[in-house]
């Protein structure tokens, strides 16, 4: 045996490996030799010693390492030689080993083209990666490409197809833009992971792209029968048209049931035919009519239907109170706890119907514990507790709107609101009920039937509710009640800007423009009505961007952050991070006579916040990020540095923005960062921090943010502000229970949910200035969190839509995208019977293969359909 040093290393060569390599000099020396007769059985018996060679993953095989050095001869040899069979059958061993031998230019395609292109599927993977990769470089730089490549380019996409590399063909065909070609070559086994891997490339694309891409992966569902993905791809796409073919074309029962769920989920309306089998019962599930029953169904299941009173949430017997503050008591800041246990009792006992504070007998005496605008709120609550139940929840309300108290009767009013969100009625119960209290010079009752109107028809673009609305923005109403009737407005038309709304509240709040009511938070409401117009419109907001230039800084960049903000909400786009990014850092000059002197001039003062821009731009990056992982985790590290060293105002974002990117998912880290910020020597940081632990913790009853909750309510036993938001995020943290989520991402994380996330971004831009909103007289906007509260179970149904148990195993999420052969889809499995309960990130799957489940993902409403006796 010899050794044979290179470099550092000592490599060793036995037997095999000489014979080896004399046998390949000797066939190197046969073809470069002029004897015709010997040079072409010796070309193929290189061929086959080629191909044949075996090797370990990490390593060239021996022959193409061994021909290093006869590179060069072999190709003047080829050059030399007569066109023929002969010398195509050389031209493929030359482009073979130009993939090992760092062959110039593109030698690899280059002889690849010149030899006899065929079966080039046998020199293997790693030679056809470096042929897409030449054809790449080619394809932009040859004028004659498509037709010298496209030859190639088919078999190389055949062999990728017929080979589980699926991936690649794919990457292939976006590079050089002929992606309609992919659909021949698909079939049954390959198409799954090639929509799911062209799905996950939509993000990277720009627009254009984005809609050729998902138009290719809904026709190719729809080929295969995959009637709910192809649903899902078509709501992505905004595309009504094809989301009707699609149910048009659908005739399996369990399907559409199934697929109406999903859109009923997303609050995506469906012109069904009316020739529709069962499209009575389509139209009720597309309507959430069954939303109330099968939620206390779930509570019956969990047996949680027990009331729980807000000292149940407090347990005030575990706060380690100290000696020095016992002797306080409870009656710190009385009225203003009344009104946070008010918020508490509803956000508890949401969607139950009963309570210990309202529902019982003399519930009115609740109701007066509250100082007038608390009374409003107080009486809300009743919404939430008959939430979703439309029937039965009208009742109980109704008897309110006799009182004399006008406080008391805009709560009933905003509770009727709060009882059909989320839920269409034919009879229009909300429209009735509320209409006649929208004129008038009331404030108080306008306030309440206006944010109920938006609440209950939120996302129906419905113009004949728009209508009575209109004249409210264009008369002399009081500035609250116009930040919240544009509120209502962008709520109702929400991405639907071609109609008379936007421009109404835009018109109205130029005309305002320059006088001191724009400095009014309620003026940042009514920007927000006007952005919630163009929501998801992405790049259509040019125009209105524009008309906001005539207004001064800050409130310019104010309204622009919001419109972006709510045009790119749930997107991920990296170029509008980055501009937003860029408004955060840029460094403000504020005008002299603008700088406070001192800390109590700047609680005094009342003209502009000049960073209010940058603030928004704070909470604008959280919403656009979003739903998109490696987004969250690198803007989670940008506003730990905007907390640190931004200006109070960015500070007030911060806590906010890192709780939207993270809505009912506790994760430690988050966690800790906002416990930081609750101990914050500034009012506004810590109250925002403190609400934003319940806003993280929303429906989980995480234990661990129970914890921290009860100590914060000690530590803060002197601070009416902070003590009320403690309260106020104990209430969320329990919210439903612990069987409800705030979070806009549902059917596998795939789909934003614009109507919950509207109501989020309602809740969350207040708290920018919380005591002047939230801690003040407008504490009624905590309610926009209905938009987004859904239960977060795993409910399973039959065929007849009945509850059916059926054996699930539940585990964390995993990743499966290009991921080779079958891999798990979940992790860390827990086997459950439904209906079951699900954490942000969880999957589940069927357990046992008795029932065929007609759900893109098994997480919401499922369908199921037992199979037959000897069935697949």
């Amino acid at each position: 045996m010899t050794t044979v040093k290179v470099k550092n290393a000592v490599v060793e060569e036995n037997d095999e490996d000489k014979e080896l390599k004399i046998e390949l000099n000797n066939l190197v020396e046969r073809i470069t030799s002029d004897d015709l007769q010997i040079i072409s059985p010796a070309i193929e018996m290189l061929k086959y010693l080629i191909r044949t060679a075996t090797t370990s993953m990490t390593s060239v095989p021996k022959p193409l390492k061994y021909l290093t050095q006869n590179y060069a001869a072999l190709k003047a040899k080829h050059a030399e030689m007569e066109a023929g069979s002969v010398k195509n059958s050389l031209s493929d061993v030359i482009s073979v080993l130009a993939m090992g031998n760092g062959g110039e230019g593109q030698d690899c395609l280059v002889y690849c083209l010149q030899g006899s292109m065929t079966n080039i599927g046998d020199w293997g993977h790693e030679y056809i990666r470096h042929l897409e990769n030449e054809i790449v470089q080619k394809w932009t730089n040859c004028e004659e490409s498509e037709r010298i490549l496209m030859p190639l380019v088919k078999d190389i996409i055949e062999f990728n197809c017929g080979h589980h590399a699926e991936i690649q063909a794919c990457d292939l065909l976006m590079e050089i833009d002929k992606l309609n070609m992919l659909p021949e070559y698909l079939n049954q086994s390959t198409y799954p992971r090639v929509c799911l891997y062209l799905m996950s490339c939509t993000k990277y694309v720009d627009d254009v792209e984005r809609s050729k891409i998902m138009k290719l992966i809904c026709h190719e569902y729809l080929k295969f029968g995959e009637y709910s993905r192809s649903l899902i791809t078509a709501i992505l796409m905004n595309d009504d048209d094809m989301a009707n073919t699609i149910f048009e074309t659908c005739k399996e029962k369990a399907t559409l049931y199934q697929m109406a769920f999903i859109c009923a989920r997303h609050l995506y309306s469906i012109d069904l035919n009316p020739n529709l089998e069962d499209v009575d019962e389509l139209q009720n599930i597309l309507s959430n009519s069954h939303l109330s029953a099968y939620f206390i169904t779930l509570a019956r299941e969990l047996d949680i239907m027990e009331p729980k009173a807000p000292e149940d949430v407090y347990k005030t017997w575990l706060e380690p109170v100290p000696p020095r503050l016992s002797l306080l008591g409870d009656n710190v800041d009385s009225a203003r706890q009344n009104l946070a246990s008010s918020f508490v009792n509803g956000f508890v006992n949401a969607g139950f119907g009963s309570d210990k504070l309202l529902t019982t007998e003399g519930g009115n005496k609740w109701i007066y514990r509250n100082k007038d605008h608390g009374m409003l709120s107080a009486t809300a609550a009743l919404g939430l507790l008959h939430l979703w139940d439309v029937d039965g929840g009208l009742t109980p309300i109704d008897k309110y709107l006799y009182t004399s108290e006008d406080h008391i009767k805009a709560g009933a009013l905003l509770a009727l609101g709060i009882v059909n969100c989320r839920v269409r009625n034919e009879c229009d119960p909300a429209l009735a009920l509320l209409g006649d209290y929208l004129q008038g010079n009331n404030s108080v009752l306008q306030i309440g039937a206006v944010f109920g109107i938006g609440l209950a028809y939120a996302g129906t673009a419905r113009e004949d509710v728009l209508d009575l609305l209109l004249p409210i923005i264009n008369s002399n109403a009081s500035p609250d009640v116009l930040g919240i009737t544009c509120l209502s407005c962008g709520l109702i038309t929400l991405g639907r800007s071609d109609n008379d709304a936007a421009t109404a509240i835009l018109d109205k709040i130029i005309e305002v423009n320059n006088t001191d009511a724009l400095k009014t938070p309620h003026m940042k409401l009514a920007g927000l009505g006007v952005a919630l117009c163009y929501f998801g419109m992405k790049d259509a907001i040019d125009a209105p961007s524009m008309a906001m230039e005539v207004f001064e800084e800050p409130f310019k960049t104010t309204m622009q952050c919001m419109l972006k903000m709510c045009a790119y909400a749930g997107t991920g786009d990296v170029l509008v991070i980055q501009e937003l990014l860029r408004i955060v850092g840029d460094k403000l000059d504020m005008p002299e006579d603008e700088l406070p002197r001192k800390a109590s001039e700047l609680k005094k003062k009342t003209d502009w916040d000049y960073c209010s821009g940058q603030a928004m731009a704070t909470l604008a990056v959280a919403a656009v990020s979003i739903g998109e992982e490696i987004g969250v985790e690198m803007v989670h590290r940008i506003f730990g540095h905007v907390g640190r060293y931004g200006e109070t105002s960015v500070r007030k974002a911060a806590p906010l923005a890192i709780a939207l990117t993270s809505v009912s998912n506790p994760q430690l880290t988050v966690i800790d960062i906002l416990t930081k910020y609750s101990h914050d020597v500034d009012d506004d940081v810590s109250c925002n921090a403190i609400f934003s632990l319940g806003f993280i913790g929303a429906g989980t009853n995480n234990a661990r943010l129970a914890m921290s909750l009860r100590q914060l309510a000690v530590y803060h036993l002197k601070n009416p502000s902070q003590l009320f938001m403690v309260r106020i995020a104990q209430g969320l943290v329990h919210m439903g229970k612990g069987t409800m989520t705030l979070n806009p991402l549902h059917t596998d994380r795939q789909l934003v949910d614009p109507v919950a996330m509207a109501g989020l971004l309602i809740t969350l831009i207040p708290l920018l200035d919380p005591h002047s909103t939230i801690l003040g007289r407008s504490h009624y906007l905590l309610y926009s969190l209905v938009t987004a509260i859904q239960p977060r179970w795993l409910l399973t149904l039959d065929e007849n839509l009945e509850a059916v148990p059926v054996t699930v195993r539940v585990g964390q999420a995993v990743d499966v995208v290009a991921k080779a052969g079958t891999p798990k889809t979940i992790a860390g499995i827990h086997t459950h019977s439904t209906p079951v309960l699900l954490a942000a990130g969880e999957r589940a799957e069927l357990a046992t293969d008795q029932y065929e489940s007609f759900a893109p993902t098994m997480d919401g409403i499922c369908v199921l359909k037992k199979k037959s006796e000897g069935g697949d």
